[in-house]
């Protein structure tokens, strides 16, 4: 299992501080949320402070972009530090394109999909993407409650690639927390993304331990 802290849910007024803390504590990625007012309802950050978080961390970028326009924006957040980039294919007119020119730039590709999303829909993209980003919240905002409805589709997501036998991971980002990642890991999630699970908590490393420890690490 890979954590990915999501830094949305950090303290901003002293972001190089909170990066250093989860790396300390246990983190393998850093979780990166875009959001453009648009395809989802809320305003995050844009690639210049991708740029200031690449300069900051040691473990890779892992950048969720959220947004209408991808094609556009997706170089130029790999040329800010992204090392994985993950869209909705409903944001790309030729969403196999897309993630074709994301990996042509040097980074890897994941297609993202939302709860009210059928795998069906992004299936004929396997071959293009380097993981599956199962979305376990409508995104939009941090602190939401886990849709456990969701584990079905995350087994589904993981008997697909095997069955293809594609080196394809699975990740799930929404709600997760030490008290439930065991239940998502067990569905087929080999990559975690925590925001509020993680940096609302007193002590990173304990939180990490222990969502370590719940999967039997």
């Amino acid at each position: 299992m890979k954590i990915a802290p999501s830094i949305l849910s950090a303290d901003f007024t002293c972001l190089g501080e909170e990066i250093r803390k989860v790396e300390d504590a246990g983190a393998d990625w850093l979780h990166v949320d875009i959001m453009d007012g648009h395809f989802v309802p809320n305003l995050t950050i844009g690639p210049f402070v991708v740029e200031a978080v690449r300069k900051a961390a040691r473990v890779p970028l892992d950048v969720h972009l959220m947004i209408s326009d991808p094609d556009k924006y997706a170089p130029e957040f790999i040329k800010a530090g992204a090392n994985w980039v993950s869209v909705h294919p409903d944001t790309c007119p030729d969403p196999a394109k897309t993630l074709q020119r994301i990996r042509g730039l040097g980074a890897k590709a994941s297609i993202a999909v939302n709860p009210d999303v059928p795998l069906e829909k992004v299936e004929p993209l396997l071959d293009h993407v380097d993981m599956i980003l199962m979305m376990t919240v409508f995104p939009g905002f941090a602190g939401q409650a886990f849709i456990a409805d969701v584990l079905p589709k995350i087994e589904q997501a993981r008997k697909l690639v095997a069955a293809r036998k594609l080196p394809v991971l699975i990740e799930a980002d929404g709600g997760i927390k030490a008290d439930n990642v065991d239940i998502v890991t067990k569905a087929g999630a080999e990559v975690i993304v925590s925001g509020s699970g993680i940096f609302k908590t007193p002590d990173y490393a304990v939180t990490i331990k222990k969502m370590r420890s719940a999967v039997g690490e």
